[in-house]
């Protein structure tokens, strides 16, 4: 049987990272979280992960240019994109691009959690 994998976060806003953490540990999930596209490609390459939550708006790569990295190093991951209400032109962009879905900030929690179930069933099946 396959090992649970985690869920990888990926924020340039510290503050955001820190009340996903408090929700998912809330939560028993089991994640890890980057604040750059770069960390997150580091952190890919040396752990398993089945979702990842992908801000767009990110200095460097930004989420979208950062999933599609992802998506050669793993094209089997699903990726949820992040996008601000006035944005969310960006979140369809990205499931045009292979995301499984997106949410608008500010993230409605228990939204996240059910895109992030319905993602790791659609590995499943």
């Amino acid at each position: 049987m396959k090992k649970n994998k985690k869920i990888l976060l990926v924020d340039d806003e510290a503050d955001f990272r820190d009340i996903m953490a408090k929700f998912f540990a809330r939560r028993k999930v089991d994640f890890a979280a980057a604040g750059s596209c770069f960390e997150a490609l580091d952190l890919l390459e040396h752990d398993e992960f089945d979702v990842v939550i992908m801000d767009v708006t990110m200095p460097g790569l930004d989420g979208l240019k950062c999933m599609a990295e992802m998506k050669k190093i793993r094209p089997e991951l699903e990726v949820i994109i992040l996008t601000g209400h006035a944005s969310p032109n960006a979140g369809i962009a990205g499931m045009k691009l292979g995301a499984f879905d997106y949410c608008l900030k500010p993230i409605d929690f228990e939204e996240l959690l059910e895109k992030i179930m319905l993602a790791r069933k659609s590995l499943s099946t």
